[in-house]
């Protein structure tokens, strides 16, 4: 199953209290309303679909889907594939980051009047929005899809929210409002500070409660909002609605349009139909910026499978390294140009006392390039930096990816276990571990022998580490000597596989002798058992009674591969259909999976209830004892009927049960009484309906990663940036439904930067403590690059604890277009003569200029390239023009995708008269022309 708690970064942040859901469209789930989720989704699918639509046109190829709001992710999935991919699951995936990421603001965010353009905060709201494009570009150029949707979901809120709390809908307006997506473009018209703008509503009716100066002279305001106050200014609409205390003082009433019930609810659909519009008018700016297919990669249209390996470069790994190298080159030839290839590549080596660098990469040539140049060198002292690497990794991965850990030696940083759990919690990521000759010394290769290296062997107790972490991610620890490595890896081609979902996992430590069941539905194909043990027995039973001993290689149901502590059972394809059985006994530790391909497959996530009734996605692990909501989104289109929702216990056999209320064909909230003590994994089963049996099918799916809960929470409000050289400093908030209690406290980041943090913090007799993080990306850090911060606290007596982990894009601020001269001696019949301008271009953060266009003006551009003196990139471009073409414009995107305008005009300026009696502008003046030193705000 690859499931997703979604947006685990800076916007899932919770606060001290649960928020009253006031001051925005409502988040997710509303009654007749549009939602924040629903215009997100909308738009995302018809911008898609017109992607799409354009990509086909232009390969002589037919695209019928109608694009309207009716669409579906199946609709668009299916129409866009030019393969035939089984799962809508990337599609999915991006939108519910996005969506997820959005709603958060209603928590995070839910009284800055910036994030929701209250009180007439445009040019705040406006500087939130291009912040946040510039941010979606920059990790887009780096192929940092998961922070870019982050960031799209935040500044989506904002966008929206200004059709529901501005007076923009009212004053008649057609097409969205432009200017707030292009940091160039004046912030006109906006009603003064001292202007009034709305009168009182009449009782409840507050139809023309803005005032007709304001609408005939297209004045733009927004309602004031406040739940602590009454205050404020004279003669100001307000936002309206219950909680908005300002709504009870003159003028009363309000102006947004969050729902239908709103004060100006009769024009809560045009102002949802206008925030669609908008987003997609933003979603094609990202696109023009970024190219069509770096678009839908953003979109998940093209994610399928990752390939993802750590692996250990100390000397004594030189046959694990040529395996490695074996089974990624086998994968990527055999699956090249087919739905089946992987649409990323991640590598990340490590040693002692270095891990890294990370490659990340969509070209399978580029990885093998990197992976081909791994060599096995050094070591010889035990242990090596390994769970750096994966964190590492974790860090980089896409959702629900599978990473694969080569090495044969224990972690010397199992400090980091902690971290490294809650990232996996955090992605949802599956880790499996092949260490090599774990328990005997090694005979090593010549080549070890001749560099001096001496023997190693893990421990149990370092094997032990990376049992307890691979159970966690619903991974394994498979255990082979070097030689027998090479048929191991066949779970690696396995995993590397689209659709991939699990069924049914458990791990028994210590083992017991039981019975388990699974059921397999009609959509599945490629169904794999996977056993992993020191001694386990067991026996495979098919629905129809047919039986088939571990023991043997090759049976009536299927063919088994036994390596190392490993039993890899392929099932035949004939009569899966229905319930099996699995006998299974052992003297020690086992773990039994069971996987497939489908269509069929899940997304969850833990919401939490705002105190309007809607939900926010929930930061991190819940509280255990408490009851529990999850949000689950299916895949498989309206076929699927979901009937049970269970938290199954991870290492045994309690179950607590959910309840189920549909929200529409595929979205569902399960409902959890209380949350367990235990850790515990999500099942669902359900029925499928297939039209070719006369009745429906049963189906089971379980997220294969672990959850668990708490009993203390940790919060953060942190921004999605942060610059090169400057320190970010974070306040994060711990609470607690225990009286006191001490915590140990840790920050860790994924990359090396400077990063200072208390080592422990008193809840006191409260149950509460505030205290601050510090990170600091060095000066040189490029634009685009993500960092992960995770903060944990543990329970210096139970060892209960809970994380937060935050995600920064660094974005170096940028600079400046610069007019060197212009030359303008324009006679009054201009048609007889021309003049020229020459700008020098630099993008302030290192990237280059990567195009300078036209966007006014007819007249001719030429652009050259030069260093300065200080080493800088600097594009000189060179404008000539009839001087009855008097105003140009130019625009120029750097290779981040921020863009800037330099606008320049000739039209009455201050002139001197030359010897020759023509007018001429001096550079003096020219500066003081409007746009000859213009920022580029961050796209």
């Amino acid at each position: 199953m690859v499931s997703l708690v979604v947006v685990a970064v800076f916007l899932l942040c919770g606060t001290l209290f649960q928020p009253p859901q006031v001051a925005a469209f409502k988040p997710l789930f509303q009654d007749d309303s549009i939602t924040h989720r629903e215009i997100t989704q909308m738009a995302i699918l018809r911008k898609t679909a017109e992607v799409c639509r354009d990509i086909a046109t232009a390969q002589g190829r037919d695209f019928t889907l109608p694009i309207n709001n009716k669409l579906t992710p199946s609709a668009v999935h299916k129409a866009c594939s030019s393969s035939s991919s089984l799962s809508t699951l990337g599609l999915i995936s991006a939108i519910t980051e996005t969506y997820l990421s959005n709603a958060a603001v209603d928590q995070v965010f839910a009284l800055s009047e910036a994030h929701h353009i209250d009180n007439e905060a445009f040019s705040e709201g406006r500087d939130l929005i291009t912040r946040g494009v510039a941010a979606i570009k920059a990790s887009v150029q780096q192929e940092s899809y998961i922070s870019a949707r982050i960031a799209l979901g935040a500044l989506c809120h904002t966008l929206q929210d200004f059709y529901s709390h501005s007076n923009w809908v009212e004053l008649g307006s057609t097409a969205p409002f432009s200017t707030l997506i292009k940091p160039d473009l004046p912030l006109n018209n906006i009603a003064g500070p001292s202007t009034p703008t709305c009168k009182s509503c009449t009782g409840k009716n507050c139809i023309d409660n803005i005032l007709p100066e304001i609408l005939l002279h297209k004045k733009l305001t927004s309602g004031y909002f406040s739940i602590t106050s009454s205050k404020k200014p004279a003669g100001k609409c307000s936002h309206g609605g219950f909680f908005d205390r300002t709504s009870s003082r003159e003028p009363t009433g309000g102006i947004n349009k969050d729902d239908i019930s709103s004060d100006h609810g009769f024009l809560h659909q045009q102002a949802a139909e206008m925030a669609i519009n908008a987003t997609m008018e933003l979603l094609q700016d990202i696109r023009l910026a970024t190219g069509d297919q770096a678009f839908l990669r953003l979109m998940g249209l093209s994610q399928t499978s990752v390939l993802a390996f750590v692996i250990d470069t100390t000397g004594s790994m030189f046959d694990d390294i040529e395996e490695a190298k074996r089974v990624s080159f086998s994968i990527i030839d055999s699956r090249r140009g087919t739905s089946e290839e992987p649409s990323e590549y991640i590598l990340v080596p490590f040693n002692d006392p270095d891990f890294g660098p990370l490659t990340r990469t969509e070209d399978a040539d580029i990885f093998k390039e990197r992976i081909n140049s791994l060599s096995a060198s050094g070591g010889g002292d035990l242990p090596e930096m390994c769970l750096s690497g994966l964190l590492l990794a974790l860090a980089a991965a896409p959702q629900s990816s599978d990473i694969f850990v080569f090495t044969d030696a224990a972690a010397k940083d199992s400090a980091l276990k902690s971290t490294v759990r809650a990232m996996i919690e955090r992605t949802k990521t599956t880790v499996t571990f092949m260490l090599t000759n774990p328990f005997s010394f090694r005979r090593r290769r010549d080549v070890s022998q001749s560099q001096g290296f001496t023997s190693r062997s893990i421990p149990l107790s370092d094997i032990q580490l990376y049992r307890d972490l691979a159970h966690v991610s619903g991974g394994q620890t498979i255990e082979v000597t070097k030689a027998t490595l090479s048929q191991a890896t066949a779970v690696i081609t396995d995993a590397s596989t689209s659709a991939l979902v699990t069924l049914f996992q458990v791990v028994r430590n210590p083992a017991i002798a039981e019975n388990v069941t699974f059921v397999l539905d009609p959509s599945l194909s490629n169904v794999t058992v996977y056993v992993t043990g020191d001694s386990p027995v067991f026996t495979i039973y098919s629905p129809t009674g047919v039986s088939q001993s571990g023991s043997v290689a090759d049976g009536p149901l299927g063919s088994i591969l036994t390596v190392g502590n490993l039993k890899r059972v392929k099932l035949t394809s004939d009569n899966q259909t229905g319930e099996w059985k699995i006998s299974i006994n052992s003297t020690s530790f086992y773990s039994l999976k069971v996987t497939g391909q489908s269509s069929v497959n899940f997304l969850f996530n833990f919401v939490e209830r705002l105190e309007g009734g809607d939900f926010t996605p929930k930061a991190n692990r819940p509280f255990t004892g408490r009851n529990a909501t999850l949000f689950v989104s299916m895949t498989g289109g309206d076929s699927v009927t979901l009937t049970d929702v269970l938290l199954v216990e991870a290492s045994g056999s309690d179950v607590v049960s959910g309840t189920i209320k549909a929200l529409g064909a595929t979205d569902f909230l399960g409902n959890i009484d209380r949350i367990p003590e235990w850790a515990f994994v999500v099942q669902l089963k359900g029925l499928l309906n297939d039209s070719t049996r006369s009745l429906p099918s049963r189906f089971q799916r379980q997220s294969p990663t672990q959850q668990q809960g708490s009993r203390v929470t940790i919060t953060a409000q942190p921004n999605s940036t942060i610059e090169p050289g400057i320190p970010l400093f974070l306040n994060f908030t711990l609470v607690t439904n225990a009286t006191g209690g001490n915590y140990t406290i840790r920050a860790r980041a994924d990359r090396s930067f400077n990063l200072s943090f208390p080592s422990s913090l008193d809840a006191g007799t409260e149950g509460s403590a505030q205290e601050t993080v510090t990170l600091t990306a060095p000066s040189d850090t490029e634009s685009g690059t993500d960092v992960t911060l995770t903060i944990e606290a543990e329970d210096s007596e139970s060892g209960d604890s809970n994380y937060v982990a935050l995600r920064f894009t660094v974005m170096t601020k940028v600079t400046v277009c610069q007019v060197v001269s212009i030359k303008a001696d324009c006679p009054v019949e201009c048609s007889r003569a021309s003049w020229e301008l020459s700008t020098n271009l630099t993008d302030g953060n290192g990237t280059g200029i990567a195009g300078v266009s036209l966007s006014r003006g007819n007249g001719s551009l030429s652009l050259s390239n030069v260093m300065s003196v200080d080493g800088t990139n600097v594009t000189v471009a060179f404008y000539n023009a009839s001087c009855c073409s008097q105003e140009v414009e130019l625009v120029a995107v750097d290779r981040v995708g921020n863009v800037g305008t330099c606008f320049t005009s000739i039209k009455s300026p201050s002139t001197t008269v030359s010897p020759n009696g023509s007018y001429s502008v001096s550079f003096s003046m020219c500066v003081a022309l409007v746009g000859l030193l213009v920022s580029f705000l961050y796209g």
